[in-house]
C-alpha cells in the first residue's frame, strides 16, 4: 500500500514538473517583449539559458551520480526554479533575468536526472520502461493543460502573472516529492550502490569509449538536428499563408503532439521492455524523415496540424529511450546520470545547429529545401540506428536478481537492481566492467540515475 502511494506521488510529481517547465517556454520571449526589451536583448537572454543548459548536462548528471540523496537534489532544483520564476516576475531587468536564466538552466539539468533516479529506485530495472512511459504520459497531460492555462493568464491577467503562477506550481510539485517515501526507494538504492563497479575518471573514460554510448549520442545529435527546426520553420510558413489564423494553427501544432504522447507513452514503454529498445528507436527516428517530407510537400496550413502528430511519436520514443538507454549502457557503473548528461549534450548541440542551418537554407533556397535537408538528417539517424546500434535490453538472467525486491505499487514488484553477474564481454551495450579487472569485485546492478532505463541505469543513491 505504501509503495502504491509513492508510485502515485511520482505520477503527480511529473504532472506538476511539466507545469513548472512550461512557464519557461515561449512565454519568456513574450513577457520580455512586453517589458520593452529589444530583440537582441531577448536573444541574448535566451542564448544564455540555452548555453547554460547545454554546458550543465554532464556536470549536473555527475553531481546527481555523486550524491545518494536524489530527492534532496530534486527539492533543491524545484526551489531554484521557483526563485528563477519569481525573479522574472518581480525584477525584469537585464542582470536579474540573465541570472534567472542561468539558474533555470542548471536546475533543469539537475531535476530531470534526479526524477529518473527516483523512478529507477522505485520500480527497479526491469519495470523501468513502463514507469518511464507513465512519467511521459503525466508530463504530456501537464504540458497540454498548462500551455492553455498560461496562455489565458498571460492574455487576460498579465505577462508577469505567468511566472507568479509558475512559482506557485512548484509547491504541489514539492508536496508530491515529499510523498515519495524514502523506505520505498532505499532497498534498491542500496543494492545499486553496492552493485556499481565503475565511477570517477576511469568510469568516464570507459563511458566515452563505449560503442553503444557513442552511436546513441550520434543518434541524439542527428535527431535534434532534424527535429528542432521543423516546427519553427512550419510556423513561419503558416504565418505567411494563414494570416490571423496562424496563432491558432501553431497552438494546435503544439497541443496535438502532446495528446499523442499522452495516448501512446504507456504502450511505448511496454514495447521497449518486451520487444527491445531498437524497435522503439527505429519507430521514433523513422517518423522524422516522413514528417520532414510531408512538411515540404503540404501547403494547406491546417494540414500541418495532422503532420505534427508524427512529432508525438518521435517525442514519445526519445522521451522514454534517453533515460532507458542511459541505464542500459551504464549498467553496473555509477555513471547513469552522467550518461544521460552526455546524451543531453549531444541533443543540445544538434538542436543549436538545426535552427541555424535550417534558417540559412530557407533564406537562400526556400523552405522546401530546408525541410528536405532536415528530413535527410532524420534519415541518416534512422540508418545509423538500423545498421550500427546494438540492442541493449538486459537478458532474463541479468534481470533475474532484481525480482527479489518488491516493486513499488505492487505486492511484490519490479526487479531490484541487486548485483548482477558481470556482463558478457560480447554484449556491446554495456560498458566494460572494471570488476573484471584484478583486484576489483564484480559489481553488476545499475547505479543511481535519473529516470533511467531498464537495461542498466545505476540505481539512485539512497536518500535521507
Amino acid at each position: 500500500m505504501q509503495g502504491r502511494r509513492s508510485a502515485r506521488a511520482l505520477d503527480w510529481l511529473n504532472f506538476f514538473l511539466a507545469e513548472v517547465q512550461t512557464g519557461f517556454g515561449p512565454f519568456v520571449a513574450v513577457y520580455l517583449t512586453s517589458q520593452e526589451w529589444t530583440e537582441f536583448e531577448i536573444g541574448l537572454a535566451l542564448s544564455v539559458g540555452t548555453l547554460t543548459a547545454m554546458l550543465s548536462q554532464v556536470p549536473a548528471g555527475a553531481l546527481v551520480d555523486a550524491t545518494p540523496r536524489k530527492r534532496l537534489v530534486a527539492f533543491a532544483a524545484l526551489l531554484s526554479l521557483a526563485l528563477s520564476a519569481l525573479t522574472f516576475a518581480a525584477w525584469p531587468e537585464t542582470l536579474p533575468v540573465l541570472g534567472a536564466e542561468v539558474l533555470h538552466g542548471f536546475a533543469s539539468c539537475l531535476l530531470n536526472p534526479a526524477v529518473a533516479a527516483i523512478s529507477l529506485a522505485l520500480v527497479g530495472q526491469a519495470a523501468l520502461g513502463e514507469r518511464l512511459g507513465r512519467n511521459s504520459r503525466y508530463r504530456a497531460i501537464g504540458n497540454g493543460i498548462t500551455a492553455g492555462l498560461m496562455g489565458l493568464v498571460g492574455t487576460y491577467v498579465s505577462g508577469a502573472a505567468v511566472f507568479w503562477l509558475t512559482a506557485l506550481f512548484t509547491l504541489p510539485a514539492m508536496l508530491a516529492l515529499s510523498r515519495i517515501r524514502a523506505a520505498d526507494l532505499a532497498p534498491r538504492e542500496t543494492a545499486m550502490r553496492h552493485a556499481a563497479s565503475q565511477s570517477g575518471w576511469q568510469g568516464l573514460r570507459g563511458l566515452l569509449t563505449n560503442r553503444g554510448v557513442l552511436i546513441f549520442s550520434a543518434c541524439c545529435a542527428l535527431f535534434a538536428l532534424s527535429n528542432a527546426a521543423m516546427l519553427p520553420l512550419a510556423g513561419t510558413e503558416a504565418t505567411a499563408r494563414a494570416g490571423r489564423m496562424a496563432n491558432l494553427i501553431i497552438a494546435a501544432c503544439i497541443v496535438v503532439p502532446q495528446l499523442v504522447v499522452a495516448l501512446i507513452s504507456p504502450w511505448f514503454g511496454r514495447l521497449a521492455a518486451r520487444r527491445g529498445r531498437r524497435l522503439l528507436l527505429l519507430l521514433g527516428l523513422g517518423a522524422l524523415p516522413l514528417r520532414g517530407l510531408l512538411l515540404a510537400l503540404i501547403e494547406h496550413p491546417f494540414a500541418l496540424v495532422l503532420v505534427q502528430a508524427l512529432d508525438g511519436i518521435s517525442a514519445t520514443a526519445f522521451g522514454i529511450l534517453l533515460p532507458l538507454l542511459a541505464a542500459d549502457l551504464t549498467r553496473g557503473t555509477r555513471l547513469f546520470n552522467t550518461g544521460m548528461g552526455l546524451f543531453g549534450l549531444a541533443s543540445g548541440i544538434g538542436a543549436t545547429a538545426s535552427t541555424t542551418i535550417a534558417g540559412a537554407l530557407a533564406a537562400q533556397y526556400g523552405t522546401g529545401l530546408a525541410f528536405g535537408a532536415l528530413a535527410g538528417a532524420g534519415l541518416l539517424a534512422f540508418a545509423l540506428a538500423l545498421f550500427a546500434m546494438p540492442e541493449t535490453r538486459p537478458t532474463e538472467e541479468e534481470e533475474a536478481p532484481e525480482a527479489a525486491t518488491p516493486r513499488a505499487g505492487t505486492a511484490a514488484a519490479g526487479p531490484d537492481p541487486a548485483p548482477v553477474a558481470s556482463a558478457s564481454p560480447a554484449r556491446p551495450r554495456r560498458m566494460p566492467e572494471a570488476a573484471s579487472r584484478p583486484g576489483e569485485a564484480a559489481q553488476p546492478g545499475p547505479d543511481s540515475g535519473p529516470d533511467p532505463g531498464p537495461g542498466g541505469g545505476r540505481g539512485p543513491g539512497g536518500e535521507a
